[in-house]
C-alpha cells in the first residue's frame, strides 16, 4: 500500500444498486515543523515525503537561503501526529524569531494565522527566462495522471510537478494540501540539484498569490496551473518577471504573464 493511503469499509451507491466495498482514503496528519527546538508551523499533511516537504518549507518561506543551512533532520511520530526537527543554521533560527508566526491550518487560504499585513509577502527573486517548446505545457498536463498514485487511489490529493522544457514531467510529489505538494516538490529539485533553467512548474490546483510565491522562491521560471490563477497570483507574476498559465487542460491554456515564453504562437 503506499505511503499516505488507507483503507475503510463504505457503503456505495452506483447506478441504483447499493454494495458494502473497500474503499481507499488519502491519510491526513498533523505535521509540526520544528527548528533548533522551535515549533515554528503545525501543518495538516500527508505523512509521504516529509523530508522533502520540510526542506521545501524552509526554502520557500525564506527561513532557509539555501540547502547548506540544514545541517539534519529527525522525524518523530507519536498518535498526535508527526514532528519534524530541524538542526538549521544560526541564520535560520534567527530568521525564524524575526518571523515568528503561527501557521495552524494554512492548507486552506494561505495565510492564515498570520499576524499582519507585513507578513503576507516577502521578497522573491527576479525569475530566470525559461522559454518553453511548443506544445510542452499540453504534453505536461497530458502526462500528470499516470504520475499521481495518491490521487488515483483516493480522489483527495493535489499535485506538483517538475517538467523538462519540452513537457515531460521529471518528477512529482502529492500531498492533500496544494501548498505542501509545491513544498515537497521544491524540496526534491533541490535535494536532486535540479537546473531552474532547465524546466517549469505545474500544479493541479488553482494558482494562487502563495503558489507564486513559493515559485519564485525556489528559482523556477514558469508556473502552469490547470485551474485559474487570483489577481494577488498574476500581480506578484508580473512583478517578478514569472510566467504563469491556467486553465492549462489537454491543448488548451490562457497565458497571464510573459506568453512568449510559454511555447504559445502570439496572434
Amino acid at each position: 500500500m503506499p505511503q499516505g493511503v488507507r483503507t475503510t469499509t463504505v457503503t456505495a451507491l452506483r447506478s441504483g444498486v447499493t454494495s458494502v466495498q473497500t474503499d481507499w482514503v488519502a491519510e491526513e496528519v498533523p505535521v509540526a515543523l520544528v527548528f533548533n527546538g522551535i515549533s515554528h508551523a503545525v501543518m495538516l499533511a500527508s505523512p509521504n515525503d516529509l523530508e522533502d516537504f520540510a526542506l521545501g518549507f524552509g526554502l520557500t518561506e525564506g527561513l532557509l537561503a539555501n540547502r547548506a543551512e540544514l545541517y539534519g533532520m529527525d522525524i518523530e511520530r507519536d498518535e498526535r501526529g508527526v514532528s519534524v526537527l530541524l538542526e538549521v543554521a544560526a541564520a535560520c533560527e534567527w530568521r525564524l524569531k524575526e518571523r515568528r508566526r503561527n501557521l495552524t491550518g494554512r492548507t486552506g487560504c494561505g495565510l492564515c494565522g498570520t499576524e499582519s499585513l507585513d507578513q503576507v509577502s516577502h521578497a522573491v527573486p527576479a525569475a530566470p527566462e525559461v522559454q518553453l517548446q511548443s506544445g510542452a505545457l499540453a504534453r505536461g498536463q497530458r502526462a500528470l495522471r499516470e504520475w499521481q498514485v495518491l490521487q488515483q487511489l483516493t480522489g483527495a490529493a493535489h499535485a506538483a510537478a517538475w517538467c523538462d522544457l519540452d513537457g515531460r514531467i521529471v518528477m512529482l510529489r502529492e500531498d492533500i494540501g496544494r501548498h505542501n505538494a509545491l513544498d515537497k516538490l521544491v524540496g526534491a529539485m533541490t535535494q536532486a540539484h535540479c537546473d531552474p533553467l532547465q524546466g517549469w512548474v505545474l500544479v493541479t490546483s488553482r494558482a494562487s498569490f502563495e503558489m507564486v510565491q513559493k515559485t519564485a522562491m525556489a528559482g523556477a521560471g514558469v508556473l502552469a496551473a490547470v485551474s485559474a490563477p487570483t489577481s494577488m497570483a498574476v500581480n506578484l507574476a508580473q512583478r517578478c518577471g514569472l510566467a504563469l498559465a491556467g486553465f492549462v487542460r489537454g491543448d488548451d491554456c490562457v497565458a497571464y504573464t510573459q506568453a512568449h515564453r510559454l511555447g504559445l504562437e502570439t496572434p
